[in-house]
């Protein structure tokens, strides 16, 4: 539950969120879900700097194996987060944003100067909000139709994949 000093305590559909459960604190993105408006975003931008400063110059297997362990406790997270709020993929998880967006940003070109590479992050960032706002098919059915901890996390995936898709697509047409 939430004090009543708490940002969420004026909101209904966060009323059984506790923000020191750590797998609350995790799906909404260390608490940037509980934006009012667009958390979903503001999700996104949360996941940044922890690509900027955990994640960018990984290798690509490890890279993968952080992705694939993030998704595997992302549907965990969210599949608990879920059902404790009672809502089925509630905008304030976010975990899913997180995973999406690294996905958008794996083989980010970096090291162009610190202007560039900020550009860079931001196409990517830019790439993963419109598919995932988007949902161009089959990102949209998966959202439909596909529930749960693992409903909530493939649409994001997917999401990520499409944003990648077209960020490297750009890279090889400006190389």
């Amino acid at each position: 539950m939430t004090s009543e000093h708490s940002p969420t305590n004026k909101r209904p559909d966060l009323q059984n969120l506790n923000l020191k459960n750590p797998v609350h604190l995790l799906a909404f993105g260390l608490g940037s879900g509980t934006a009012r408006k667009a958390p979903g975003t503001f999700g996104t931008i949360a996941a940044l700097p922890f690509w900027w400063f955990l994640l960018q110059g990984v290798p690509t297997l490890p890279y993968l194996g952080i992705l694939i362990a993030g998704f595997a406790l992302g549907v965990v997270l969210c599949e608990i987060t879920s059902r404790d709020l009672g809502v089925h993929d509630h905008g304030g998880i976010v975990w899913d944003e997180w995973i999406g967006v690294w996905i958008t940003l794996v083989w980010l070109p970096m090291g162009g100067g610190l202007l560039a590479d900020l550009g860079w992050l931001l196409y990517g960032f830019v790439l993963f909000r419109f598919f995932d706002i988007l949902k161009p098919w089959p990102i949209k059915w998966l959202d439909a139709k596909v529930h749960g901890g693992f409903g909530i996390m493939i649409d994001d995936v997917l999401a990520g994949i499409f944003g990648w898709l077209v960020l490297q697509g750009t890279v090889l047409l400006i190389s």
